[in-house]
């Protein structure tokens, strides 16, 4: 299945352990579209913050940013990233840099987060005393225009068969 051009893009948002780099995977899969993995372009300083269980700034996130807006702009387009956007500042940066972006924000509790993250703990970079920093630093997405809401508990395949039919109706209307 292919999504014709034009299309936007879409970026998978959410605080860590939501399941964002599994769902953009299979949506960029679905679809055929070129996936990013935000994680991949964090620098070597945000990295050991992280590791170390400081939460990142604004400062800190700002170049990132930047490189994943010039990401999203990069052919071959469209393209999914898995990017946490935790607050409308950063979704706005991104909408700047891709017109008619959308988000898939799935939404998950604090207590689920926290035990995913402890689950994979000493395979990725992100520590479970992150998690809190995750929802404090959270504006939720709640009457944006172009976001779809997801439970992150749903199973992965009916998860990205919502965002998949969210996106064909959006191109097709």
């Amino acid at each position: 299945m292919s999504v014709p051009l034009p299309c936007a893009s879409l970026v998978v948002m959410g605080v860590s352990g939501c399941g964002k780099t599994s769902l953009a995977q299979a949506v960029a899969a679905a679809l055929g579209w070129r996936f990013i993995e935000g994680d991949a372009h964090h620098g070597p300083d945000n990295l050991a913050k992280m590791r170390e269980g400081t939460p990142l700034t604004d400062a800190d996130r700002a170049g990132w940013l930047d490189t994943l807006a010039t990401q999203l702009g990069q052919p071959p387009l469209p393209a999914v990233l898995s990017c946490s956007a935790l607050k409308r500042a950063y979704r706005d940066r991104l909408r700047a840099a891709s017109p008619g972006l959308r988000f898939a924000f799935l939404d998950i509790t604090p207590d689920e987060a926290r035990r995913r993250v402890q689950a994979r703990a000493g395979s990725h970079f992100f520590t479970p005393q992150l998690v809190d920093s995750q929802f404090a630093t959270l504006q939720r997405p709640d009457g944006e225009a172009g976001v779809l809401r997801l439970d992150a508990t749903a199973e992965p395949v009916q998860l990205t068969q919502q965002v998949v039919a969210w996106l064909t109706r959006e191109e097709t209307a």
